[in-house]
Formats: C-alpha cells, sequence, structure tokens
C-alpha cells in the first residue's frame, strides 16, 4: 500500500483542558461565562416547563380518583393503580364493533394517507423545485398562500367535492382531503430546492429518466425532509376522528371511539387519562426514532461542499 504524503504544513496539535476550552470559548466569542451559564440555567428550565404536560399524562393515567381532582396538580403519585386501564378494556368491551375493527380502520387511514401525502408531495415539488413549465410560478405563490387558509376554511368545499365524487362514508374521503394538503408539497419543494442542478444534468447524461432521478438522487437526497413530513401527516392522520366524512360505525377510527370514552362526564375522568396516555405514546414514539432527521430538517439552510 501507498504511503501517504506528509503534509508540508502539519496542523498543531489540538490542546486540551480547562484553560485550552477556556481560550477556545474566548475566540469563538465575546460572551462571558456568567452569561453562557444564565443561559444553559434558563434553557433547561424551560425544558423542564416543557415536559409538564408530557409528565401529568402519563403520571395521571395511573391515578385513582381520589388522587385525580387534588389541587394543585401533583408529579407523583401516592397509590398507582390499573384500574383506569382495566375500565377502559371493559366498557370497549360493551362495544357492538370490536375494537380490532377500529384499530384496522386507524391503520388503514393512516398509512395510506401518509403514504399519499408523502408521494405526492414529493412528486409535485420535485416539478416546481426544478423544472420551468407555463403556471409554475402562480402555483408556487398559490400553494404558499394556501397555507395560511386553516382546515375549517375549507371544510366545506372538502365535503361538497367528495359528497360529488361519491366518497362519502368511506376511506377515501379522510385520505384524499388530507393528501390534498399543501404544507408537504411546500417542504418538500424548499429542500428539493437546495440540491445542484448540476447534479441532475450529470444523472440525465448518464441516461436516466426523471423518474429514476426523483427516486435515486432525490429521494435519497431528502431523506429528513420526507421523515418529517411522514411524522406531521402520522400525527395527523393518527388522531383524526373521520369527521363528517365517515358516519357508519364500522369505518370509525380508534380515536373517534375513545373521543366518546372521553365525553362521559366527571365518571370517566381516569379512563380519559388513559385514553390521552394511549393516544400519545405512538405519536411520540415515531417522533423520537425519527428526532434526528426533523433536527436536520429544521437546521438545514444549503447543500454541504
Amino acid at each position: 500500500m501507498a504511503k501517504k504524503k506528509k503534509s508540508l504544513y502539519p496542523k498543531p496539535p489540538k490542546k486540551t483542558g480547562l484553560r485550552a476550552w477556556l481560550r477556545r470559548r474566548k475566540l469563538r466569542t465575546r460572551r462571558s461565562l456568567a452569561v453562557d451559564i444564565s443561559l444553559m440555567v434558563f434553557l433547561g428550565l424551560f425544558g423542564l416547563f416543557s415536559l409538564f404536560p408530557l409528565i401529568y399524562t402519563v403520571v395521571s393515567a395511573f391515578k385513582p380518583m381520589s388522587e385525580i381532582f387534588i389541587f394543585p396538580p401533583r408529579l407523583t403519585v401516592d397509590n398507582p393503580t390499573l384500574d383506569n386501564f382495566f375500565d377502559l378494556s371493559f366498557i370497549l368491551e360493551s362495544f357492538d364493533v370490536p375494537l380490532s375493527r377500529y384499530i384496522y380502520n386507524t391503520a388503514v387511514i393512516t398509512g395510506l394517507g401518509t403514504l399519499g401525502t408523502v408521494m405526492l408531495g414529493s412528486l409535485a415539488a420535485f416539478a416546481l423545485a426544478k423544472y420551468t413549465f407555463p403556471g409554475s410560478k402562480v402555483m408556487s405563490e398559490m400553494i404558499v398562500y394556501a397555507l395560511m387558509f386553516s382546515s375549517s376554511v375549507t371544510a366545506i368545499p372538502n365535503y361538497l367535492i367528495m359528497t360529488y365524487l361519491g366518497l362519502v362514508d368511506t376511506y377515501w374521503a379522510v385520505i384524499l382531503t388530507a393528501i390534498g394538503g399543501t404544507l408537504g408539497l411546500y417542504l418538500m419543494k424548499n429542500f428539493i430546492g437546495q440540491i445542484p442542478d448540476s447534479l441532475l444534468e450529470a444523472a440525465t447524461i448518464d441516461g436516466a429518466n426523471e423518474f429514476t432521478i426523483y427516486w435515486k438522487i432525490i429521494m435519497p437526497l431528502c431523506k429528513p425532509a420526507w421523515i418529517t413530513l411522514i411524522i406531521l401527516s402520522f400525527q395527523q392522520m393518527w388522531g383524526t376522528t373521520g369527521g363528517v366524512f365517515i358516519y357508519s360505525e364500522e369505518l370509525k377510527p380508534v380515536s373517534y371511539v375513545l373521543s366518546q370514552l372521553v365525553s362521559g362526564g366527571i365518571a370517566r375522568t381516569g379512563v380519559s387519562s388513559a385514553v390521552s396516555l394511549i393516544m400519545m405514546l405512538v405519536p411520540v414514539a415515531v417522533f423520537v426514532i425519527s428526532q434526528s432527521n426533523v433536527i436536520e430538517t429544521m437546521s438545514t439552510s444549503g447543500m454541504k461542499d
């Protein structure tokens, strides 16, 4: 094996220790040490404050009724119990439709809705970001404007469209309205726009067609973006209750059933706490697994050399 040539200008060894760290910090910033410590303490307290709802939800699911209504709320449990989950299972067993059917409906709606949002959003974003055609600029501006409208504004038009297509009381009424959202398209378009055109031109010269470029170049480079889109779409579809689109009890998702249990009054406060924990676990687990890609998406501002 060929030996590596030694550099004519070798780098000096990196010093370690407290004095070296303080010297590097002084060169990097003019902030005092007291300001850095104060900033770290502030961020730590803010992080604990942000975790309070999460911790309180977990703790409340294992509290007996006698401890749930204690004021001020406490983050500890004196007598932990599983009665809330047992009561939840007992109530679900009294339904005409089994719980497995509700879970199946949620899996179908969430899976197809998330897949459709990612695929349609990335394909449309690829065309808008890398190709120029009549009306492309107008479409890009319309996408930005559409982000300003809430779901309540588009509820009536969506219902009229689904009624005209005959898709009311089907899975597709919920799935298609979610796929038609513009957030994923906007996110993917901005990320794909950072990919150098020279990379796509080189692939075209090598004989790759548009779909090959999309699947083997665009999607791998945009992995943080579409994983972030999967998380956002998954959270939206996981919490959907079917709205005004699904009326058949056999097609209702599990979130609808759990929301009906919560509306049972004060007597079901413990069950409500257990429901909140169950509905929170899956989205939180998905987010924790993909956290690094989400942070990369939010912090990326250009392609690295």
